[in-house]
C-alpha cells in the first residue's frame, strides 16, 4: 500500500549566524586569543582574489578567508590551530539579546493551541552559515539547534598510499588544520535548505538530488522561515520565499545602515519583513516570528483536516432519500412495533 515518507507537520526556522545571531564575526574570539588584528585579516582576505588574478590565478572569493586562515597556520601566527581550539573559541561567542533562550521559547509556539498539539506539530532550528562549524558547535547556541551546516577543516590529511596501509599510526602527528573539508557559501546555502526540505539530514538514504514528490518531502518550503541579515543571503531568501515560505531580515539596532539595507530588501520584494536583532520575548522580531509560526500551524491543521475529510468515506444512505424520508426513518426506528415487549406490558 502506498504511503508518504513524512507527515509534514514540522516547521523549520533556518538561521544565518554572523550578524544575525551575533553582532560580530564568529572568528573574532579566535583573533583575540592569538592577538591577531582582525581588521587587517579581513582587509587582506578581501584583496586576495584581485591580487591572485594579477598573478594569473583564479580564486573563488567564497573560500578566500578559509585559505587565508590556513596560510596563517603555515606561516606561524596560527601555528597549531586545531578543530579543538576552534571549538573552545566558540564558547567566547557573544549573542544578541534573548539568545540562546529564544530558541527553546520558540519551540513552545507550536504548543500554545490545542489544535497544534492534537496534530503533533513540532518546530526545529537549523543554522546554515559561511562560518566555521566547530566554533558554532562550541558556542552556547549549539545545544538548542537540530543541525548545523558550515565550513569545516581537516586535520592530519591522509597521505598518498593510505589505501595500502593496514594499520593506522598509534602516534599520529599533533592535530593541526591543514585542508578544507567543507565549504558553505552564499550559494550552497540553498543546497542545505533542500537537504532540510527533503529530509536528507534525517534519512541518509535520501540524496539531495533525488527526485521527490512534494508530499514526500519532510519539511515543505511553506513550513520554513529563513532569518538572516542582508544581501548576501538573497539566494536563500529567494528559494524559501519563492517556495511559499517566509523570509525575514534582522539588523543591529545600533547600525542605521543595516536598517536601510533591510528596508531595501523589503522594498524590492526579497523578504516579507524585517526587525531588530533582539530576540527577547516582547521584541518586534520575536512577535513577528511567533505570529508567522502560528499562521503556518493554522495552515498545517487546515490541510490535515481537509485531507481527513476528503479521504474518510461517509456511511451509506438510502438512494434518492429526501430529508422528509430520513426524518420518517429515524422516527420509525425510535417507535416500538406492535407485539413488542413494551406492548405486552400494557
Amino acid at each position: 500500500m502506498a504511503t508518504t515518507l513524512f507527515t509534514q507537520n514540522t516547521i523549520a526556522l533556518i538561521w544565518d549566524f554572523d550578524k544575525t545571531l551575533i553582532p560580530e564575526y564568529m572568528q573574532s574570539p579566535l583573533f583575540r586569543r592569538h592577538a591577531l588584528d582582525e581588521a587587517t585579516f579581513w582587509a587582506e582576505t578581501n584583496a586576495l582574489a584581485a591580487r591572485y588574478h594579477e598573478r594569473g590565478y583564479h580564486l573563488s572569493p567564497e573560500i578566500a578567508y578559509l585559505n587565508h586562515l590556513l596560510t596563517h597556520v603555515l606561516a606561524g601566527p596560527l601555528a597549531g590551530l586545531s578543530n579543538k581550539i576552534l571549538f573552545e573559541c566558540g564558547a567566547d561567542i557573544k549573542f544578541y539579546p534573548g539568545l540562546p533562550g529564544f530558541f527553546d521559547h520558540a519551540r513552545g509556539y507550536v504548543r500554545e493551541r490545542a489544535k497544534y498539539v492534537e496534530h503533533g506539530i513540532t518546530l526545529e532550528h537549523y543554522i546554515v552559515s559561511t562560518g566555521l562549524a566547530p566554533m558554532i558547535r562550541g558556542s552556547a547556541i549549539a545545544p538548542h539547534v537540530d543541525g548545523v551546516w558550515a565550513c569545516e577543516f581537516i586535520e592530519n590529511p591522509l597521505q598518498p598510499g593510505f589505501l595500502r596501509q593496514r594499520d593506522l599510526s598509534l602516534d599520529p602527528p599533533a592535530a593541526e588544520i591543514a585542508q578544507i573539508g567543507m565549504v558553505i557559501d552564499n550559494t550552497t546555502k540553498t543546497r542545505a535548505i533542500f537537504e532540510i526540505n527533503k529530509g536528507t539530514n534525517k534519512n541518509p538514504g535520501i540524496d539531495v538530488n533525488s527526485k521527490m514528490a512534494a508530499e514526500d518531502r519532510r519539511i515543505p518550503l511553506p513550513n520554513m522561515i529563513y532569518i538572516a541579515d542582508g544581501p548576501s543571503d538573497v539566494p536563500s531568501f529567494a528559494v524559501v520565499k519563492g517556495g511559499g515560505g517566509r523570509a525575514y531580515a534582522v539588523y543591529n539596532p545600533a547600525r542605521p545602515d543595516e536598517f536601510a539595507q533591510n528596508d531595501r530588501l523589503l522594498q524590492t520584494g526579497r523578504i516579507h519583513g524585517y526587525g531588530p536583532a533582539d530576540y527577547t520575548p516582547t521584541s518586534s522580531t520575536a512577535q513577528w516570528l511567533r505570529m508567522h509560526v502560528h499562521q503556518i500551524c493554522d495552515r498545517i491543521v487546515a490541510d490535515r483536516e481537509a485531507a481527513v475529510a476528503l479521504k474518510a468515506t461517509k456511511p451509506p444512505r438510502h438512494l434518492n432519500a429526501t430529508p422528509e424520508d430520513e426524518a420518517a426513518r429515524r422516527t420509525a426506528a425510535r417507535t416500538p412495533k406492535q407485539g413488542s415487549f413494551l406492548d405486552e406490558r400494557k
